[in-house]
C-alpha cells in the first residue's frame, strides 16, 4: 500500500466566510469535528507521523486533536501570523526532521477526500523515482478560488497560477489545483526557504514548490479526482451543508451494504460513530447521533431522535416522536410513541406507553430511572427520576410516579401522586406453568380410577 512518511495538515485559518469566531476546522460534520474527518484520512496511510499547522482557535483546536484517536502521533505547530501556504510549511519544518519520507499535504477544511484517493496519490508520486512530486488536480463547473493548473504544449505540467494572479485567459483553464501534494520530504525541505511573496496577496504560496521542481528538471506528475464530490473545500456554511450531505450518503450506504433497511435516505440523518445490527429496520425522519448502538432486527422511526449514549438490544422498538439520551432499551422492548426517555434504563420485553416521560433533570443534576423487565408503563406516565419501576409492574394511565417512589415489583401504582393499587399475581413461567398443569392432569386421573 503506498503512503506517507509524514502527513502535514494545514488548519490554521479563522475562516472570516463562515461568519463565526469558532476554528473552521471545528465545526461538526456528522457528529464530529470536521478536522475529525481528515485526522482519519491520514491515519488510514499508516504515517510515522502527523503534524497539523494550527493558528486561529490553536487551544481549542489542540483539544479536540488530543481527543481523537491516534493522537499520540499527532504533532501540532503554530503558525502565527498566517501568511499562505508556503508559510505554513516553511513553520511546520522544524517538525519534519531531517528525512520525512514522503510528505502528504492536507488541509482541515477538505474533509471529503478518501483515503484510497490518497493512497493512489502517493503511489503516482513513488512512481516518479526518489525526486519526483504529485498534486491531485480536478475538472471544476465552479473553480471556488482554487488556482489553475497550466501545461505545456506537450500537455505536461508547467506551473499553479493561483486565481488572484491569473490572467483572464488563465482563469479560463478548467483544470484547477486542489492544493493536495505528495511531496519528496528533503527536497521540499531543500525548497522551502526559496519561496517567495511576490504575488497579489503577499503571501508565500506553496504552489512556487512544483515550479522549483519544473525549473530543476525533476518530474511533477498531477492525479485527477474521479468523484468531484472529494474536491470539496469547506469555507462558507453552504459548503459545509455540501460537504455533509457527500458524507452522509457514505454513511448511509455503509450501514444499508451491512444489511440495515432504511427505508428512505433522503430523510435519515445518522452520524460517524453509529453501530446498527443486521436486519433493523430505520424509518423515515430519524436521527441518530453519534456514539448509539443498535441491535440486530430492531425498529426505529419515523420521527425518532436517539441521542449519543442510547443502546438498543437485539429486537427493541422506538418509535413515533421518541427520543432517547443515555438510555439502554432492552431486547424486545418498546418505546413506540411520543416519549421521551432520558438516563432510563428499561428491561427486556417492558412496554412505555404513549406520551411517557422520563423526568431525569431535577434543574441541577441529571439522574437515572430503571425499568424492570416485562414492566408496563401506561400512557401519559412521568416517572420523576431517581426511580425504579419493577419487573412486571404496571402504572396506570397519566400516573405521575413521584421522585424515589420505587414501584415494586408486579405492583400495580395509579393517580396523581401515583399510590400502590393492588399486586398483581406473578406471571408463572412456561415450564413452571406446564408442570403445575400437568399435576392437575395426573391427579385428576388418579381420582377417576378410584372411582371407576
Amino acid at each position: 500500500m503506498a503512503g506517507a512518511g509524514t502527513v502535514v495538515i494545514l488548519a490554521a485559518g479563522q475562516g472570516t466566510r463562515m461568519k463565526s469566531a469558532r476554528p473552521k476546522v471545528l465545526f461538526p460534520l456528522c457528529g464530529r469535528p470536521m478536522i475529525g474527518w481528515v485526522v482519519d484520512q491520514a491515519l488510514a496511510l499508516e504515517p510515522e507521523r502527523v503534524v497539523v499547522v494550527v493558528g486561529h482557535g490553536a487551544g481549542d483546536v489542540r483539544a479536540a486533536l488530543a481527543a481523537m484517536p491516534g493522537a499520540e502521533k499527532i504533532t501540532c505547530v503554530v503558525q502565527e501570523p498566517q501568511l499562505g501556504t508556503g508559510h505554513a510549511l516553511q513553520v511546520a519544518a522544524p517538525a519534519l526532521g531531517d528525512d520525512p519520507g514522503t510528505v502528504l499535504v492536507l488541509y482541515g477544511d477538505m474533509p471529503v477526500l478518501r483515503a484510497e484517493t490518497l493512497q493512489g496519490l502517493c503511489a503516482a508520486r513513488d512512481a516518479l523515482g526518489a525526486d519526483g512530486t504529485a498534486l491531485m488536480t480536478a475538472v471544476a463547473d465552479e473553480a471556488r478560488g482554487f488556482g489553475r493548473v497550466l501545461r505545456d504544449e506537450r500537455g505536461a505540467f508547467r506551473a499553479v497560477v493561483e486565481e488572484r494572479d491569473a490572467s483572464d485567459q488563465e482563469k479560463a483553464v478548467p483544470e484547477v489545483n486542489l492544493g493536495v501534494y505528495a511531496f519528496p520530504g528533503r527536497e521540499l525541505i531543500e525548497c522551502l526557504p526559496r519561496i517567495s511573496n511576490d504575488n497579489a496577496q503577499g503571501e508565500y504560496y506553496l504552489t512556487d514548490v512544483p515550479r522549483m521542481f519544473v525549473r530543476a528538471g525533476r518530474r511533477v506528475a498531477t492525479v485527477e479526482l474521479e468523484d468531484p464530490d472529494e474536491a470539496i473545500g469547506v469555507n462558507t456554511i453552504a459548503h459545509l451543508a455540501e460537504a455533509r450531505w457527500a458524507l452522509q450518503v457514505r454513511i448511509l450506504e455503509r450501514h444499508m451494504a451491512n444489511g440495515v433497511l432504511i427505508e428512505d435516505p433522503a430523510t435519515t440523518y445518522v452520524d460517524h460513530d453509529v453501530e446498527i445490527g443486521v436486519g433493523t429496520h430505520v424509518l423515515p425522519c430519524t436521527v441518530i447521533r453519534a456514539g448509539v448502538r443498535i441491535g440486530a432486527g430492531c425498529e426505529v422511526g419515523p420521527f425518532t431522535h436517539l441521542r449519543a449514549g442510547t443502546v438498543l438490544a437485539d429486537g427493541a422498538e422506538v418509535g413515533n416522536f421518541t427520543e432517547c439520551k443515555k438510555s439502554t432499551i432492552g431486547a424486545g422492548a418498546k418505546a413506540k410513541h411520543l416519549s421521551y426517555l432520558g438516563d432510563t434504563e428499561v428491561g427486556a420485553g417492558a412496554n412505555i406507553g404513549a406520551g411517557t416521560i422520563f423526568a431525569n433533570y431535577d434543574g441541577v443534576a441529571k439522574h437515572r430511572s430503571v425499568v424492570g423487565e416485562k414492566a408496563f408503563v401506561g400512557s401519559g406516565t412521568i416517572v420523576v427520576a431517581p426511580n425504579t419501576i419493577g419487573a412486571g409492574a404496571t402504572t396506570g394511565a397519566g400516573a405521575v410516579v413521584t421522585r424515589g417512589a420505587h414501584v415494586g415489583p408486579h405492583e400495580v401504582w395509579v393517580g396523581v401522586p401515583a399510590r400502590p393499587l393492588r399486586r398483581k399475581p406473578a406471571q408463572p413461567q412456561a415450564g413452571a406453568s406446564a408442570k403445575r398443569a400437568a399435576e392437575r392432569s395426573e391427579r385428576d386421573g388418579g381420582k377417576d380410577a378410584a372411582q371407576e
